[in-house]
This record gives C-alpha cells, sequence and structure tokens, in this order.
C-alpha cells in the first residue's frame, strides 16, 4: 500500500516527537492552518448546496442526527459494562466518538481526490450536524435529565465553537456566492488544499505522540477500543449511506464521520457540562489512539469496506 504523501506528513510528525526531537509548528500557525481547512471544507460544501434545494436534504440529515445519537449509544455500554469505566468517564467517551475530527475528514476528502474519485460535496453540512447530538446524548448518559445541567452554557460552548462557527461561515459564503467564489478565492483556499493539510497533520502527528505514554497508565482496553470501536461506528456509518443512497465517495466520508472522534468541539462542551469526568481518558482515545489508526490504517481500510458493500 503507498500511502498518501499527506499521510507521510502525520507519520513523520510521530516519528520526530517520539525521537524527542525540539520541533513543534508555532501555535499561531497551527492556528491558522486549522482556521484554513475548517474554512475551505465550510466553502467547498456551500458551493454544492448552492445547486441544490436545501429542502432535498432535510431527510437525510435527519438520518445523520440519528447516526451521530446511535453511536455514542453503542459506545456507552461497552465502555461502562466491559471496559468498566465509570459512569461518568464512560459517558464522556461515548460522546467523544460521537461526534467528528474535522482533521480525519479532511484527510478523507484527500484520499478521495487523490483517487480521483467524486462525492456529494454537501458532506460538510452532515460534518456540522453531527458535532451536536453526541454531546446532549454523552450527559443525558452521564447525569440524565436534571435541574443542574446547564444547558445554556453547554449550548453555547457547543454552537458558537470556533469548529462549528468556521464551518458555518464557509458553508454560507459558498452558498451565497456560488461557483463565481473560485474567480477570487481559488488561489487562497482551494489550490493550497493538500499542502495546508500535510503541515496540519504534521502538527497533528507530534501532538498524537505526546499522547503515547499516557495509554500504559490506561490500559489496553482503550487501545483495543480506540481501534476496534472505529471499524464498528465506520460499519454503521456505511449503512446509513447505503439507505441514503450515498455514492461511493460519500459513503466513505459519511463511515469517516462515524469513525472519527471529536478533539476539539467535544473537549470543550464536556468540561462545562461534565467537569468531574477525566478529560485525559477521552484525549488519549481520540486523539492519541483513534485519529493515528483512522490516517493510517482506517480511511483506506473504509475504502475497501464501501466498495465491497456498495460494489464499487
Amino acid at each position: 500500500m503507498v500511502l498518501d504523501p499527506v499521510v507521510m506528513f502525520f507519520i513523520a510528525g510521530f516519528t520526530i516527537s517520539l525521537m524527542r526531537v525540539d520541533f513543534k509548528l508555532p501555535s499561531a500557525i497551527y492556528e491558522f492552518l486549522s482556521i484554513m481547512l475548517l474554512i475551505t471544507i465550510g466553502l467547498k460544501g456551500g458551493i454544492e448546496l448552492s445547486k441544490q434545494h436545501v429542502g432535498d436534504l432535510v431527510g437525510d440529515v435527519g438520518l445523520v442526527l440519528l447516526m451521530g445519537v446511535l453511536i455514542p449509544l453503542i459506545a456507552y455500554p461497552i465502555l461502562y459494562l466491559v471496559g468498566r469505566f465509570k459512569r461518568v468517564d464512560a459517558a464522556s467517551i461515548a460522546a467523544h466518538y460521537g461526534s467528528v475530527s474535522v482533521g480525519t475528514y479532511a484527510v478523507g476528502v484527500a484520499f478521495l481526490e487523490t483517487h480521483h474519485v467524486t462525492y456529494e460535496s454537501h458532506m460538510p453540512l452532515y460534518l456540522v450536524v453531527l458535532e451536536i447530538p453526541a454531546i446532549v446524548v454523552g450527559i443525558i448518559l452521564a447525569k440524565g435529565i436534571t435541574k443542574e445541567t446547564n444547558w445554556a452554557e453547554m449550548a453555547q460552548e457547543s454552537f458558537l465553537a470556533k469548529s462549528i462557527v468556521l464551518l458555518f461561515v464557509g458553508l454560507f459564503i459558498g452558498w451565497a456566492a456560488g461557483e463565481k467564489i473560485h474567480a477570487t478565492l481559488d488561489p487562497f483556499f482551494f489550490a493550497p488544499f493538500k499542502g495546508i493539510l500535510a503541515l496540519f497533520l504534521l502538527e497533528m502527528g507530534i501532538v498524537a505522540a505526546s499522547q503515547v505514554g499516557l495509554l500504559k497508565k490506561y490500559g489496553l482496553f482503550l487501545v483495543a477500543f480506540g481501534i476496534i470501536f472505529p471499524v464498528i461506528a465506520a460499519a454503521v456509518g456505511l449503512e446509513f449511506a447505503h439507505v441514503m443512497g450515498l455514492s461511493l465517495g460519500g459513503a466513505l466520508l459519511l463511515m469517516i464521520l462515524a469513525a472519527s472522534a471529536s478533539y476539539i468541539a467535544v473537549p470543550a462542551a464536556v468540561r462545562i457540562a461534565l467537569p468531574e469526568a477525566n478529560p485525559g481518558l477521552s484525549l488519549t482515545a481520540s486523539l492519541g489512539i483513534t485519529f493515528p489508526f483512522n490516517v493510517i490504517v482506517g480511511v483506506p481500510l473504509y475504502y475497501k469496506m464501501a466498495e465491497m458493500y456498495l460494489g464499487g
């Protein structure tokens, strides 16, 4: 298997960190790369959204929301009953896995473009939709529905999180401007997409490697869960893609959304809603295990699964 060059940047960053080389992208540059990726993904989806009636997507958006509720409900009993995590920690980890990773989604987009596979370009809309339901489900699993839950603060932290806002900005501008946006913004946003993603993954490799030391503390179960559960979730995503009638490329992206785990939006919301949860567990699983697995192994694996199930 020949790895995509952008994935090689992730492996390079991971290796650099393990070798204890004193290298890290300045925080301002990492922030800039994150902003560029989020807006570009939003713009691409918005342009395609402008070509169709939004009402035609209502049914599919409902199915995606259902998937976002179902995945943490599958993860929670595995973590609580088999992994024997405390209820609040099992719920927190489940919420992370019910949400999504923009970085993994971007790798999937790059993979499809490299292999010249088309996909439904309104998929970023589903990326936005899936950021929310898992947080709500995770809180209910941890606490039930109580008066003590500060839903207003949690909603503000979730809906106004940087990743959500930037994706919405891109979606709206892309929808409002349509195809004519390429004439002015293509050199800055669309043309350098893979280069920006490569540098982003270089930094993410360094960050992911920093979580490796925690694996000794949290045990083999967390490692196994971080590798096996994404495949289970991807299979769930594949079934939803089949029901929605998505193309092969669209199915892959929905599988990636299902299989990925949040390391940005959900940690911020959970910090407010479930302060007693151990953030180290969730971040070690999502960023230290699942993100590297998905980037290196998961994306091509899910593509093969989709090919076999959908008949190429």
